[in-house]
């Protein structure tokens, strides 16, 4: 599943894929949009946003299209966001000028460019060629140039950057007006602004003008590089499991080989993990850009009611000044000047006015105060014209730079390790420049260097995390969800009101549990439909149904109209709990190598058999069960799936020990345990097709939780109760953050998805491997923070099983290459 999520996005995604094949040059991607996709209509752009851009991204790094787009684009991207130099925008995004931006010391883009956004104290600021020296310098990717990028010299009539000695940190600006330090953006170097430097004699001649303030730079870098690390990790994917198809090794295709087959998915895995990672990071910008721009207008009308002020003051004053002393009128209770506030004293200074205007105004800039969190504009007093700029003093919120931060972690990393895994793949020739391969992992290499140091971005990831900053993970509903969410709205309030038995009871009747049922046994609840009952009964608590979740699908597809009425309502409100007798001595992953056989008796079957791993069967009342009934036939085609009586004779549970002390899982025995005719479930031999569609039913994954276990969320719950983390345990943290917040993404991704009907392809096999590893990881961490935890000491043993249960993480690799890459099965 590539960035592109919607229709609409894939359709872009194709444009560019088919353009860049017919002609990847500079000037063709101007002359279809490519570079303005993201620039507002008004400066010739095509008014779309930084997702887009980066679906755009993402096909041109697949290609490994040379050439100053990234750059050029990345410099639009910072204009657009400041408000500022928009006479500049079009040049930008028609291919007509050029931009090189230096990112952690290196400009990104030749020496030869028409503009040079460099970092400065108080933000950023863009520059002409003349105002620059510039010099190309040697990197790997060999396909696009970087620069050394350093002051021309000094001007009198200018605003300066003042020189700065050897070693010394960023230069400051002065004075230009309206400019002040802004809090770091993005990775900072310890006591730096920014990481770039500026040589022992170097003097920046900075037009005021040309100051864009504060831009968060760093942060859409670090979001449009990823995006083309995408592209670059798909291309290597591709190719690597292309290559394996075809190469083969002791008689058969390298692809059939576990190690080649695994290396290859764990890449696709580490490639939609950061997919998401950026998609993610992309929206958070763009709703981020639309606060800003909104904020940026009211700055605007501010500015002008304090221009209209101004002038009829002075209209006034002239007024004033004009009238004889008898005929002035004196002050009255009506007309006389608020309290604190100067009388006019004449001679048309501005700043004194007529205090019944004064109020006006301040009424009407009450209702468009700006946002918590957003500055107010200045009231200081300062001359006309010479109004705070646009954008001073807004940093991105908490919740944007942790999306940015993870993107910037998972994105160059995928990009370098699928790049990394397609060489090994590719053996010899993936060595020499007779493949292309060395290209994409220069580039990869290239864009992990420019998006900065990874374990600083981690750093910062735990630092929000740990100060309270979350990334909300609800899906955008269309506007014909409002009527139904009002409408949900108040049947969950109704329930709210009921006792908890009577709730229960109108949950099960009502089709409240798994709506994505048909009635009556669910609401027949449209994608849509099952993520607003998902958000407006979050309090509610409706039941777990357990193992029943897999169970209760299966019959209502393939059970009886007897079977249904039986078994649903009852299990609905817990009266029946199951367990699933599945899983064999000899037959786990391999499910349908099972050995339990069922012989038909008078009546009915004669099941006989063991199964293991069969969680909380102690407990339960009722099984599914799989028994091979045709053993002449193919594995697949002679299995059979029974109801079967927990109490019946027969039935001998024992519960198993865990290495956790716990009894979860337990062994099941089955000596000739009679089954009713009645009590199958769909055809006899027909069990695998009810089976599978027992562990794969269809709704839509919901909710920021991805799986049982421990979570991101909850490590930083510890690290919160902890003395502060040593630094290298801090950037620990803040990649398993950042892995735990991406898998979240995913289940987003999955949901959209399924919302617009469309295939999630592997993202959902994706989650759940990435969850399970990854509940591993946070179990092991946190211990080593906190080895005498109750808690963590029974998490780091319970998590070892989530690999090992329902399909181990080997299995899932095979299913991941063999359905989503088409490597060949093993024989």
């Amino acid at each position: 599943m590539a960035i592109a999520l919607t229709s609409e996005h894939r359709a872009l995604a194709e444009s560019v894929r088919g353009l860049v094949a017919r002609d990847a040059s500079h000037a063709a991607l101007a002359a279809q949009g490519v570079l303005g996709v993201h620039v507002p209509e008004a400066a010739g752009g095509q008014g779309y946003g930084l997702v887009e851009l980066a679906v755009t991204l993402e096909e041109l790094g697949s290609a490994l299209v040379a050439g100053p787009y990234l750059p050029t684009v990345l410099a639009s991207a910072a204009l657009t966001w400041s408000g500022r130099c928009g006479s500049l925008l079009p040049g930008l995004a028609d291919g007509t000028v050029t931009a090189t931006v230096v990112l952690d010391g290196h400009g990104l883009g030749a020496p030869d460019a028409d503009l040079f956004l460099v970092p400065v104290a108080g933000g950023w600021a863009l520059l002409d060629r003349t105002s620059v020296r510039a010099s190309a310098i040697y990197g790997v990717d060999l396909s696009r140039p970087l620069s050394q990028v350093s002051p021309v010299g000094e001007s009198a009539d200018l605003p300066r950057m003042s020189p700065v000695g050897e070693g010394a940190d960023l230069p400051r600006v002065s004075p230009v007006a309206g400019n002040a330090d802004p809090p770091q953006m993005g990775p900072p170097a310890e006591g730096a602004a920014d990481l770039s430097r500026v040589g022992p004699s170097g003097v920046w001649d900075v037009p005021a003008s040309r100051v864009l303030g504060p831009v968060p730079v760093r942060e859409l870098a670090a979001v449009l590089l990823g995006a083309e690390a995408c592209g670059v990790a798909a291309w290597a994917v591709r190719t690597a499991a292309d290559y394996a198809k075809v190469r083969e090794q002791f008689g058969r295709p390298i692809g059939q080989f576990q190690g080649v087959k695994h290396r290859i998915a764990a890449a696709l895995v580490a490639l939609e993990q950061a997919r998401a990672a950026v998609w993610d990071a992309a929206r958070a910008l763009d709703t981020a850009r639309a606060h800003h721009t909104t904020a940026r207008a009211l700055d605007t009308t501010r500015a002008h009611h304090t221009t209209a002020r101004a002038l009829d003051t002075t209209r006034a004053h002239h007024a004033a000044a004009s009238t004889p002393d008898a005929e002035r009128a004196p002050h009255t209770a009506d007309t006389a000047p608020d309290a604190g506030l100067p009388e006019s004293t004449g001679g048309g200074r501005l700043g004194a006015t007529d205090g019944g205007r004064l109020r006006a105004d301040a009424e009407r800039e009450t209702v468009g105060r700006p946002p918590a969190g957003v500055p107010e504009a200045p009231g200081d007093g300062r001359a006309l014209g010479a109004e705070r700029a646009p954008g001073d003093g807004r940093p991105l919120g908490a919740e944007t730079r942790l999306a940015v931060g993870v993107a910037a972690v998972l994105g160059p990393d995928a990009a370098v390790r699928c790049a990394a895994d397609a060489i090994q793949v590719l053996g010899g020739i993936g060595y020499t420049f007779e493949h292309d391969a060395h290209r994409y992992y220069r580039r990869a290499l290239s864009l992990r260097m420019l998006a900065g140091d990874p374990g600083v971005w981690a750093e910062q990831i735990a630092e929000l995390a740990i100060g309270g900053a979350r990334r909300a993970m609800e899906p955008d509903l269309p506007e014909e969800a409002s009527p139904l969410r009002e409408e949900i709205r108040s049947l969950a309030e109704g329930l709210a009101r009921e006792e908890p038995l009577a709730r229960l009871g109108r949950f099960a009747r009502e089709g409240w549990i798994m709506p994505h049922l048909p009635e009556p046994w669910g609401r027949a609840a449209t994608p849509l439909e099952q993520v607003i009952i998902h958000q407006e009964f979050h309090g509610l608590k409706r039941p777990n149904l357990g193992i029943a979740a897999w169970a209760v699908p299966s019959i209502v597809r393939y059970g009886t109209r007897e079977q249904q009425e039986r078994f649903l309502p009852k299990t609905f409100t817990g009266e029946i709990v199951w367990c699933q007798l599945f899983s064999e001595p000899g037959a786990g992953s391999d499910l349908a190598g099972l050995s339990t056989k069922a012989v038909r008796v008078e009546g009915g079957w004669s099941i006989s058999g063991s199964k293991i791993w069969t969680s909380l069967a102690q407990y339960a009342h009722w099984g599914i069960c799989l028994a091979r009934t045709s053993p002449d036939r193919p594995k697949h085609d002679g299995i059979t799936y029974f109801l079967v009586d927990m109490s019946s004779p027969g039935v001998t549970v024992r519960p198993l020990k865990e290495i956790n002390g716990e009894e979860i899982f337990n062994e099941v025995f089955l000596d000739d345990v009679f089954v009713p005719d009645d009590l199958v479930v769909g055809e006899v031999d027909g069990g695998w097709r009810v089976a599978r569609d027992t562990l794969s039913h269809e709704r839509v994954a919901l909710g920021d939780s991805w799986g049982p276990g421990s979570q991101h969320t909850d490590l930083m719950k510890l690290v919160r109760r902890l003395p502060p983390l040593r630094q290298a345990q801090l950037e620990q943290a803040g990649r398993l953050w950042a892995e735990g917040q991406a898998i979240s993404a995913l289940g987003l991704r999955v949901t959209l998805s399924q919302l617009a009907g469309t295939d999630a392809g592997t993202a959902s096999s994706v989650r759940k491997l990435l969850g399970m590893r990854h509940a591993q990881a946070i179990s092991e961490f946190c211990w080593s923070l906190a080895p005498a935890d109750p808690y963590w000491n029974r998490m780091i043993l319970t998590t070892r099983a989530f690999t090992i249960g329902g399909g181990t993480t080997e299995v899932q690799l095979n299913i991941i290459a063999e359905r989503a890459l088409g490597l060949p099965r093993d024989p």
